[in-house]
């Protein structure tokens, strides 16, 4: 949470057609933003605008979607920022990034209506690694959506090499209560497992954010050697991105 005090405002500017990892650059920025404890972010999407290439970009007349200029923003303590700004340097890639002191008079508070308690990029990967398995259930929930939901948008955020998630069709943890699937499919609490793999340093890194979603759940981790991993995800991209 931001304090009263000095700090640095962070703006963002990119291009709304500009592509990260398949997605809108500014939405990837912003679930890593989200992901990364950034006290709060905002999405501003221009009328107008030219950048470095002095290619002119309007809503003018028919082109009410050509590739618009994005602006994103946040305010954050000094430190956090700098950590951070690595990452956006690779995220942005040709668009612009304006740090600015500034000074905090009032910082937010969390919102009184729903109060809640707050319980380097994917690599090709050979040799030796790290496999983590996360066991929740299905109603398992972090802030406003479902926790393998939450889960998965953070391990991305995170540059987590991949994800894939299982349906168990019936188990029990902890607590002895035991979770199935019913007749028709109908289910309540289905349990859920998420397995992950990537390289040591990375997965322990992401430990303390996993921490902080996960309340009730299993996490372990086990070593595996990588036989093969060789999607070239740069040379992708680089092909879909705008020329």
């Amino acid at each position: 949470m931001l304090k009263q005090g000095p700090a640095k405002k962070v703006c963002i500017y990119v291009s709304e057609d500009r592509q990260y990892h398949g997605h809108a650059v500014y939405a990837a920025i912003l679930d890593f933003l989200f992901y990364r404890g950034v006290s709060g972010a905002t999405v501003i999407r221009g009328m107008a605008g030219f950048g470095a290439d002095h290619h002119l970009h309007t809503t003018r007349i028919l082109r009410l979607t050509e590739d618009l200029p994005i602006k994103i923003e946040f305010i954050e303590a000094a430190e956090k920022v700098e950590a951070l700004l690595p990452k956006l340097f690779e995220m942005v890639g040709t668009g612009l990034i304006d740090v600015q002191d500034t000074e905090i008079i009032k910082p937010t508070g969390p919102s009184k209506v729903q109060p809640q308690p707050q319980p380097d990029r994917p690599l090709k990967i050979e040799g030796k690694a790290k496999l983590m398995r996360i066991y929740i259930g299905e109603q398992d929930r972090w802030k406003d959506k479902p926790l393998h939901r939450a889960l998965i948008e953070s391990l991305r955020a995170n540059d987590i090499a991949g994800v894939t998630i299982y349906e168990g069709i019936a188990g029990y943890g902890a607590n002895r209560r035991l979770r199935k699937e019913k007749a028709l499919g109908f289910s309540k609490d289905r349990p859920i497992m998420l397995s992950v793999v990537d390289s040591e340093e990375k997965i322990r890194a992401y430990l303390p954010i996993l921490d902080d979603m996960i309340g009730a759940g299993l996490v372990v981790l086990s070593d595996v050697d990588i036989i093969k991993y060789t999607h070239d995800y740069k040379k992708v991209e680089r092909r879909k991105e705008p020329r």
